[in-house]
């Protein structure tokens, strides 16, 4: 189950971060983070701490509920 959340979670920062058409440095850039956690995030290897999935809903101009609403379809998928 773990596993799943995290990858679910990675497809979701991927799928924002693809529709603002940025790459993993420049969000992690304008984030403040470093472009391998960006990507390790994406691919379900971290699990991001609430100040960072706040930073990064910030910097992807979007709100909590926006991105967690998806997040559950996502998830889904896995079942």
């Amino acid at each position: 189950m773990r596993e799943q959340t995290l990858k679910a979670f990675g497809q979701e920062v991927r799928y924002w971060r693809a529709e603002r058409r940025l790459s993993q440095e420049e969000l992690a850039d304008q984030c403040g983070f470093h472009r391998t956690y960006i990507g390790q995030i994406e691919r379900g290897e971290r699990n991001p701490s609430l100040l960072n999935i706040l930073t990064l809903c910030r910097h992807l101009g979007i709100s909590l509920s926006e991105f967690f609403t998806r997040y559950e379809t996502v998830l889904g998928t896995f079942a």
